[in-house]
């Protein structure tokens, strides 16, 4: 039985696009498998800058939180301290013009773990940055180099 040049295309054609089909589909299982990177933003701090340019230079595309534009509410601040381990205290920049602002300097040792998480998502700019999330791990980009031990399995 003879085949003619259109059906001969056609069938190639859903032979490629089966593979075509099947790449696409295992490249997207890839992707998903990878764990996802977001880095706690800001983008007028150098150091934070510099992380995010590092990010992108071993070839993750991180989901970017501007987070004094979207800030982490107290349920986000307790799963960074926990992917970080360490206390919300570690994560207060105490230079801060609200720090002083809101007298933590002399009260902050005798504020609770939640009330200082309260604190900090009420006032965003007291958070360290840039913080970084990949997968289960976290990394504060102080210096950026900090943030490539997260990225190896």
């Amino acid at each position: 039985m003879a085949i003619s040049a259109a059906a001969a295309t056609v069938a190639i054609s859903a032979a490629g696009c089966q593979r075509l089909g099947r790449a696409i589909i295992a490249a997207d299982i890839s992707r998903r498998s990878q764990p996802m990177t977001v880095i706690y933003h800001n983008p007028r701090c150098s150091k934070s800058r510099a992380t995010l340019a590092l990010l992108r230079e071993h070839g993750v595309e991180p989901q970017v939180v501007r987070y004094l534009d979207t800030p982490p509410d107290a349920a986000a601040l307790r799963a960074i301290t926990v992917k970080l381990n360490c206390s919300i205290r570690d994560l207060i920049r105490s230079g801060e013009d609200a720090y002083r602002a809101l007298g933590l300097g002399g009260k902050i040792k005798n504020l609770s773990e939640a009330a200082l998480i309260d604190i900090v998502a009420a006032h965003p700019k007291l958070l360290q940055r840039p913080i970084v999330i990949h997968g289960k791990r976290a990394a504060v980009g102080r210096p950026p180099e900090n943030v490539l031990s997260i990225l190896q399995p």
